[in-house]
């Protein structure tokens, strides 16, 4: 049943963003709810799941009584593969782990935006960064600051 729900909810959301030129809505979660018969929740799964930057979508959600939903679609591929390594880099802070990065890489890999050579090669840069702060040789928010560089420079090819 919530696949069809989720069906009915995309095809609602898709047909919005077809019919306005700037390829651009903003929706109040609760009315795009109460309209369609569903769980605010759902909504959001929906938009986490179906509306993802890889997928082209940029979604911007603020709740509470002002609160909306804006979904954007992205126009051209490179706006794409930037976006995705800007929305990386702010993921990246003092307090994310190795495991987190190196699924980031993996992500990138799996869908041929760097080659098995790169991930490797940030793979292995970034663990070292981490056992260099473990060491004591390297603060956090050096450590931050040299992985985003790294996947600031992989944007950029």
């Amino acid at each position: 049943m919530l696949n069809n729900k989720a069906d009915t909810i995309e095809e609602y959301i898709l047909k919005r963003l077809a019919q306005n030129a700037d390829r651009q809505i903003e929706l109040k979660r609760t009315a795009l709810a109460d309209e369609i018969s569903c769980a605010p929740s759902q909504i959001s799964y929906v938009l986490s799941t179906r509306f993802t930057t890889d997928k082209g979508f940029v979604v911007e959600s603020r709740r509470g009584l002002g609160g909306y939903i804006r979904i954007a679609l992205i126009a051209e591929e490179v706006d794409r593969k930037q976006l995705l390594y800007q929305n990386m880099v702010e993921q990246i802070g003092e307090a994310t782990p190795f495991a987190e990065v190196k699924s980031m890489i993996d992500f990138l890999l799996e869908n041929k935006l760097i080659t098995r050579r790169e991930a490797e090669l940030v793979a292995q840069m970034t663990l070292n960064l981490y056992k260099s702060e473990a060491a004591g040789e390297l603060s956090s928010a050096e450590r931050t600051k040299l992985i985003r560089s790294n996947f600031v420079t992989l944007a950029k090819f």
